[in-house]
């Protein structure tokens, strides 16, 4: 339901139901823009805009909410447009919940240009060359302008696969930083301030991290430094280990994870919340997602294919248009981007709403069954899966 005014707490989180068997569980988060079922897929609109469709084509698809990025958003258009418009918010139309990212992840994405130190990263613009310093103070005072319901910490991220005395400074730096940014927070009546777990791929570290951020007051947290290269066993563990100590609760955000069979896994882990560029950026590459994979509609098996992508999706492209129309104008015309990205937002929402309803129903283990048999017909289930799941008492019968 929609809020248009900013809520006495700024983030409520009812768990509604909890999976008997693993760490699942449904559950509402009120914001003040728009309430939030949970788990949920939330796509990236970079820059305000979700690539290929507009706000309203996103609300009809019901979309709840969707992330920014604060790095980007305040280089282009900046914070003294956003401050004229009233906030992300007005200048997008964007009438329901956003989250925007802190800037921090643009440590390890624009690397070359940035350069770190205690007092905040020093980066070199992209767009023209210029310099800026995005501290924890400024990283907040941006979001304070953007405008979001939660916005994210300003953290020291590493690349997964890094090891060593650079992974334990960049968990205790994110630490102190997160403190500096509660400090300097001038909106904590309507927005929520996520701290961000890291921790590398170290037990040791990631546990201290959790604990250590959890003594902070706050309504949410986010687990970040993953999903960027790790062994996919490395990556469970650590996720597994993090929902382990984090607040039953308070919603629980896994940073840029995207990918089907990865929600599935991480919701039966006790995740909440997930975001990722993947369904806009593989439509505009001229991939479909379905539920035992892709179509690569690029592919000349599509040129007589009168199917839709999928019979079972009920978005506007599956309803109007074949596989042999998307294959004619995949990667050649524009509006195949936007076809493409209706059906595979429309895809994730639908997964998450599913994965919800099988919850409620207290059949979630039946559901990932079946999710993975028709992933993987053949019941060769990869090792790092059937470990996952078996890790929250889910066994894949083969």
């Amino acid at each position: 339901m929609d809020r248009k005014q900013p809520c006495r707490v700024p983030l409520t989180f009812k768990i509604a139901e909890t999976c008997s068997t693993s760490k699942a569980r449904t559950g509402l988060m009120i914001l003040p823009h728009h309430d939030v079922d949970t788990p949920v897929f939330m796509p990236v609109g970079t820059q305000g805009t979700l690539k290929g469709l507009l706000p309203q084509q996103l609300e009809k698809l019901d979309c709840q909410i969707i992330l920014g990025n604060t790095y980007h958003l305040g280089t282009r258009p900046g914070t003294t447009i956003l401050q004229m418009a009233g906030g992300l918010h007005q200048f997008m139309n964007w009438k329901r919940a956003l989250l925007t990212d802190s800037g921090g992840f643009q440590m390890v994405s624009l690397l070359q240009l940035a350069h770190i130190t205690e007092e905040g990263v020093t980066f070199r613009s992209p767009y023209d060359g210029s310099e800026c310093v995005l501290t924890p103070e400024h990283s907040i005072e941006i979001q304070n302008t953007i405008g979001a319901d939660i916005i994210m910490q300003l953290d020291d991220v590493v690349h997964a696969k890094v090891t060593g005395p650079r992974v334990e400074e960049a968990m205790h730096r994110t630490t102190r930083w997160v403190d500096r940014c509660l400090l300097a927070h001038q909106k904590s009546d309507e927005q929520n301030i996520f701290p961000i777990v890291q921790g590398g791929l170290d037990p040791q570290l990631r546990t201290k991290s959790a604990k250590l951020l959890t003594q902070r007051q706050v309504n949410g947290f986010a687990i970040g430094g993953l999903s960027g290269g790790e062994s996919k066993n490395d990556f469970w563990r650590m996720v597994h280990l993090s929902t382990n100590v984090l607040p039953v609760d308070k919603p629980r955000y896994l940073m840029g994870v995207g990918f089907a069979v990865d929600l599935v896994v991480c919701c039966a882990l006790g995740v909440d919340m997930f975001d990722c560029v993947f369904p806009t950026r593989t439509a505009r590459f001229g991939c479909a997602l379905i539920r035992t994979g892709q179509l690569n509609l690029r592919q000349k098996q599509y040129k007589y294919d009168t199917a839709p992508i999928d019979d079972s999706c009920d978005c506007s492209t599956c309803k109007n248009y074949t596989r042999a129309y998307l294959h004619q104008i995949v990667t050649q015309e524009t509006v195949a981007c936007h076809l493409l990205s209706v059906h595979n937002i429309n895809f994730q929402l639908r997964l998450m709403r599913d994965i919800r309803d099988s919850i409620k129903e207290q059949t979630f283990p039946q559901f990932v069954r079946k999710f993975m048999l028709e992933l993987y017909p053949d019941g060769e289930y990869p090792t790092w899966i059937t470990e996952a799941l078996e890790a929250v008492d889910i066994k894949l019968s083969k």
